[in-house]
């Protein structure tokens, strides 16, 4: 079976409430995930010990990246031989696609494949959130309305095929800190959203389907103030007249949606001075499963 290759890919989230702060020290989360096809690979060849390389060289390739945490894991349980892992990555780190969690994943797939016992698609979700809270989402991808942490995960219809176009700020923003200024707003009586309690299953998939454009992300307010040239990149995407635009989870990438190509196409053309851009669209669950290739 081996070598083989696999795509690894990336979500935006159509939109982010942040709600009540838990005792763990995290927030409950009020979010809607969708994988797109913008994508890294995984290469996995035999080996005889457990090894991960990366085409970006400022991706740490020991146990601090989640492609090994996984890989070990799955030897560890379930007897997956050891692998010599290839990472390329074309989604930006740090930028609130999950790249990481998405590699993640698709490690877990991978192995899965290859080991003596194969796991139960409980246990592969089990593995995935001791991981990450978003590496549940990505063992199926396509369109999901998800609460708690981030995993506790209800599908939503498909909506693939979308226009969308990516913008890729130079500065990185720290997700702790992005929640850490949050909370610093909400204490001091901002206007920024104060959600407590979440819309629902039903009123999210109506905003979703009808009014894209009320979809909100509430780490806007906060890491906006940390990056200003964010907002400012943000209403130069606007001004492109998109369907639906927004930070994608605790940033710094920008995305949009448009109802064209051309349209999608003439936006990235005029902003490509401003910042980098990828142009992609919206996949189905379907399309977002893992496939093997030789």
């Amino acid at each position: 079976m081996l070598p083989f290759t696999v795509c690894s890919y990336a979500k935006i989230n159509w939109m982010l409430r942040v709600l009540s702060p838990r005792l763990d020290g995290y927030h409950d989360l009020e979010t809607i995930f969708q994988t797109i096809s913008l994508h890294d690979s995984l290469t996995f060849k035999a080996s005889s010990s457990l090894t991960l390389n990366c085409s970006d060289r400022t991706i740490p390739t020991d146990e601090r990246n989640l492609v090994m945490r996984a890989a070990r894991l799955m030897m560890e349980r379930y007897e997956t031989p050891p692998l010599e892992i290839f990472l390329e990555k074309k989604i930006p780190a740090g930028g609130g696609l999950g790249g990481g969690s998405s590699n993640a994943a698709s490690t877990l797939l991978a192995c899965a494949h290859l080991a003596s016992r194969r796991p139960t698609d409980g246990e592969l979700a089990a593995a995935a959130l001791s991981l990450g809270s978003d590496v549940p989402f990505f063992l199926t991808g396509g369109t999901a309305y998800a609460t708690s942490r981030g995993e506790i995960l209800q599908p939503l219809p498909d909506r693939g095929g979308i226009p969308l176009l990516l913008l890729f700020p130079r500065h990185r923003v720290s997700t702790p800190e992005a929640f850490k200024t949050l909370k610093a707003i909400r204490s001091q009586g901002s206007s920024a959203p104060r959600a407590r309690s979440p819309l629902g299953l039903d009123a999210c998939r109506e905003l979703l389907e009808s009014h894209p454009e009320r979809l909100l992300n509430d780490l806007e307010e906060p890491v906006f103030r940390m990056r200003p040239l964010l907002l400012e990149l943000l209403g130069r995407l606007q001004r492109t007249e998109p369907r639906w635009a927004r930070m994608s989870g605790s940033g710094s990438t920008l995305a949009a949606t448009y109802d064209y190509i051309a349209t999608r196409d003439a936006a990235a053309d005029e902003l490509a001075a401003q910042c980098p851009v990828a142009t992609c669209e919206t996949i189905t669950a379907a399309e977002a499963q893992l496939r093997i290739e030789k």
